[in-house]
């Protein structure tokens, strides 16, 4: 019975095994699955990902790259429902792309048995992209908590110098994910694994069946894949995943010279700048010389040249919100119009500070949104700025696409680790876009603690550099009404009194904003003494670091420096019992520092504290530093001020 017992889990295990690998198979066991077995806070895990990249021929002849995807996943909550919904891009421009979906389904336990919903027609459609990309989107039918879905696409292109990118972790774990890609011999392609992930690979050659050539197969496996984990503080979640990327590097054909493919960031960067929608639009300058030179009469200094015509291009140009290094309209019509995409407004500004016989240059970015690219690419950019050189080799950063802007504060979306800046005679170099300089929170707090518990006061906050642009950015931009909302929900229990704001329009200077206010949930009262915390309604209590270890940056944009100041007079009758204690503590490497001061005279307490952070990203490797630093630092803003009846 025993040895029966074990061929019969050992049969189920093995069924179930192979149910989970193929599509068409699903089990009562795995619908009747609530949690994932290794991660129970899962919304969906993908059961099966199974690729295949292969290449074939035309009836003319010709090679086509072939992509054959198979998904399986596992919907466990509501928050998973979003799975149901995939898409794919395509390319639309040149020749005939095609993209087919098939084996869309879902699976329900109803009653016992296992129910199978069909993906029907108006599930499928597509989404424009831009003018030369399209999505091919499913949504599967009748999706429930429980449900399995599941769903195979192939795509078969012309175009095969990079191919699709192959994920091996997702946002959800997984429990199996096969990528085999077979190469005739006349392809040859350069890999590059990123992420931290170690995938497991086999490779194999062998004769093409029924071709005349030999190919090489490789595979790759991995089970049990952990979901990859949002965190605070991350640049874009993506640079991280860990995931394959195929670059065409050489073609080999009989009887015909290899071709090379592979290339250069210089020769990207010359590539970009030779065509006329770039550096054919940057050497446009008819269109602007008159109001330029009369914009420069009787200024000489270089400094006063560049704010000049960065604040003319700002002050004219609107941008409507497109990214993209090459010009569309075109930058005198977009000059005529007052509106243009990043291209057109920033190839126009570096064009004008040229003009005034700068040293100015464009510089190619990707945005935070786009990714770091591995290998040299064209799509790698998606964006364009200005940078003029100064004397001591450094240099000044513009971007004329926001109104907020100054030199070397550019909007968050571009910093993104470095740029390639590309000069005149058409050489390159990377350039940082990261800042250096500490952008400043200066708060000033007086409160007073009524004999009910109820805290009143004024607080007056000052921004200045990234702060100051990122309040100019967010919050200037909406009503004041719904600006007061946004504090009184993130500070619960206060009431705003009269608030201004200064320097609004005064980009160059700080913002400031003070309000009164009123708190009833900052003291506690227990028997005759009460108990707050000594930076009141500022007092941070989650450490946003909560993993245990973490494998990629923690990047916090721009360094920083938030400083405090609370003068707190206590109610009549009371008196100080005990206050925390001062405390200065500092990471290492210059990482970043906290300082606590804590003093009381008569009826007034005074706090001040100070925390800097001095660069804009953190390795990995100081992880566990940081999340130390944090939750020193917490407990400290949480220990309380005890006051007691004299």
């Amino acid at each position: 019975m025993k040895k029966i017992f074990s061929i019969t889990c050992l049969i189920f295990i093995v069924t179930n095994a192979f149910s989970q690998n193929q599509l068409g198979k699903v089990t009562i066991e795995e619908l009747k699955e609530k949690v994932h077995p290794k991660d129970s806070s899962a919304s969906a895990a993908v059961l099966l990902k199974r690729g295949r990249t292969y290449f074939d021929t035309d009836h003319e002849g010709h090679f086509y790259l072939a992509c054959e995807v198979e998904t399986k996943i596992k919907i466990y909550k509501k928050d998973g429902y979003d799975y149901a919904n995939f898409k794919v891009p395509y390319y639309t421009a040149g020749k005939q792309i095609k993209l087919i979906f098939d084996n869309a389904a879902t699976y329900n336990l109803v009653d016992g048995k296992i129910e199978k919903t069909k993906l029907k027609s108006d599930g499928e459609f597509i989404e424009k992209i831009n003018e030369n990309y399209n999505y091919k989107k499913i949504t599967l039918p009748n999706v429930k908590e429980g449900s399995i879905i599941e769903f195979k696409y192939t795509l078969k292109t012309p175009y095969y110098t990079v191919m699709p990118d192959w994920n091996f972790q997702f946002s959800i774990p997984a429990n199996f994910v096969e990528y085999t890609i077979t190469l005739p011999d006349y392809f040859v392609y350069n890999g590059l694994m990123k992420g931290f992930l170690k995938i497991p690979s086999t490779s194999k050659n062998q004769p093409a069946l029924g071709r005349s050539y030999h190919e090489t197969k490789t595979v790759y496996t991995i089970k049990d894949v952990p979901a990859i984990k949002e965190e605070a503080y991350v640049n874009n979640i993506d640079n991280y995943i860990s995931t394959l990327q195929m670059e065409l590097a050489l073609t080999r054909f009989p009887n015909t010279i290899n071709e090379n493919y592979a290339t250069d960031w210089n020769s990207v960067a010359k590539t970009i700048y030779d065509d006329r929608d770039f550096g054919g639009e940057l050497n446009n300058k008819s269109y602007f010389e008159k109001d330029i030179d009369a914009l420069l009469k009787g200024i000489s200094s270089r400094e006063e040249r560049v704010n000049a015509i960065f604040n003319y291009v700002k002050a004219r140009m609107n941008w409507n919100e497109k990214n993209g290094y090459y010009c569309r309209s075109g930058v005198k019509k977009a000059y005529a119009e007052k509106v243009g995409n990043v291209a057109e407004i920033n190839l126009m500004l570096t064009a004008m500070l040229r003009h005034a016989e700068l040293k100015a240059n464009p510089v190619l970015i990707s945005t935070r949104s786009n990714g770091i690219a591995l290998f040299p690419n064209r799509s790698a950019y998606n964006y364009v700025i200005a940078a003029v050189e100064l004397d001591n080799g450094k240099y000044l950063l513009l971007d004329a696409t926001s109104k907020n802007t100054l030199p070397n504060i550019l909007p968050t979306r571009v910093l993104n680790w470095t740029g390639r800046m590309i000069r005149e005679d058409k050489s390159s170099s990377d350039i940082d876009l990261m800042p250096k300089i500490n952008s400043k929170e200066v708060i000033n707090i007086i409160a007073k603690i009524e004999d009910d518990g109820k805290v009143t006061g004024k607080a007056r906050d000052q921004y200045f550099d990234y702060n100051a642009y990122l309040f100019r950015e967010n919050y200037l931009t909406v009503s004041k009404d719904s600006y007061l909302e946004k504090i009184e929900k993130k500070y619960p229990g206060i009431e705003i009194g009269e608030y201004t704001t200064a320097n609004d329009k005064e980009i160059a200077k700080p913002i400031i904003e003070t309000f009164d206010f009123t708190h009833s949930n900052l003291v506690e009262s227990i028997g005759n003494k009460l108990y707050f915390s000594p930076m009141l309604f500022y007092t941070q209590t989650q450490n946003p670091f909560k993993q245990e270890t973490r494998e990629y940056p923690v990047d916090f944009s721009f360094p920083y420096q938030d400083k405090y100041s609370f003068a707190i007079t206590i109610p009549d009758g009371y008196e100080v019992e005990s206050l925390p204690k001062p405390i200065t503590i500092a990471m290492e490497k210059n990482i970043g520092s906290f300082a606590f001061n804590i003093s009381n005279s008569g009826k007034q307490i005074q706090v001040i504290v100070s925390f800097d952070i001095n660069y804009s990203a953190i390795p990995s490797e100081y992880y566990g530093t940081l999340k130390d630093f944090y939750k020193t630092m917490i407990d400290k803003q949480t220990e309380k001020i005890v006051l007691k009846k004299a």
